[in-house]
C-alpha cells in the first residue's frame, strides 16, 4: 500500500484538550501563574503553539480551564473520601482530616497544593472565576457536613483552608498536633467554656 493510502488518524479533540490543560496545570506547578503563556504551554504538552491557541485563545482561558479542572478533581476527591468514612465521630474526623490536611505539606503533596492555590487565588482579581471558586467552597463545605451541622461545616471549611494555606506560604507547615488541636477545637465542644443560656443564643427555654 502507498504511504498516500495509508489512512491518516483522526486527532482527537477532547484529548488534545485534556492535554493541553494538563500541561497548564504543570507550567502553573513549576513557573506559577506569572509564567503561564501559550508557547509554555505548547512546549510542556508537545503540540503545536497554533494548538493550544486554537482551543484557548487566550492565557485567561487557560486558567480558567485549570482551576474548572481542579475544582472537579478536589470534588472527586471528596467523594471518595467521605464514602469510604461514611460514620465519624467528631473526634474521629478530626483526627483523619488532620491527616489529610498534614499530605500537602508534604514533597510530593506541597507542588500540586500550591498550584491549586495559585489557582484558587487568581479570583481574587478575576471576577470570571468567582464562579468556580464558589463550586470549590460548596465542595468543601458539602463534605463537612457530612459529620457535623452546617454551621460548624462551614466553620471547618474555613479553617482548612486557611491551616492549608498558612502551612504552605509560612517559612515551615503547622504541625500534625497543632492543626488537629485546632480541627478539635471546632468540631467539640471546649470544656472550659460555659454552656451558653437561653437568654445568650436567644432562643426561649
Amino acid at each position: 500500500m502507498a504511504d498516500n493510502d495509508v489512512p491518516r488518524r483522526r486527532r482527537d479533540p477532547q484529548r488534545r484538550i485534556e492535554e493541553i490543560v494538563t500541561a497548564t496545570e504543570r507550567v502553573i506547578a513549576t513557573k506559577g501563574i506569572e509564567g503561564l503563556t501559550h508557547r509554555a504551554v505548547a512546549e510542556e504538552a508537545g503540540v503545536p503553539l497554533g494548538a493550544t491557541t486554537y482551543h484557548f485563545a487566550t492565557r485567561e482561558d487557560l486558567i480558567k480551564a485549570a482551576l474548572q479542572r481542579a475544582v472537579d478533581r478536589f470534588g472527586a476527591y471528596l467523594d471518595t473520601w467521605t464514602a469510604q468514612r461514611p460514620n465519624l465521630a467528631p473526634e474521629q474526623y478530626a483526627v483523619l482530616l488532620a491527616d489529610a490536611l498534614m499530605g500537602s505539606f508534604t514533597a510530593e503533596g506541597r507542588g500540586q497544593s500550591v498550584m491549586e492555590f495559585e489557582l484558587y487565588l487568581a479570583a481574587l482579581r478575576r471576577p470570571e472565576l468567582r464562579e468556580i471558586a464558589d463550586q470549590y467552597t460548596e465542595l468543601n463545605i458539602r463534605a463537612c457536613a457530612k459529620y457535623t451541622d452546617p454551621v460548624t461545616a462551614a466553620a471547618v471549611a474555613a479553617a482548612t483552608n486557611g491551616i492549608t494555606l498558612r502551612g504552605l506560604a509560612n517559612s515551615r507547615p503547622p504541625t500534625r498536633d497543632d492543626v488537629e488541636a485546632i480541627l478539635r477545637r471546632i468540631l467539640t465542644p471546649n470544656p472550659a467554656l460555659a454552656p451558653a443560656t437561653p437568654a445568650e443564643t436567644g432562643v426561649d427555654a
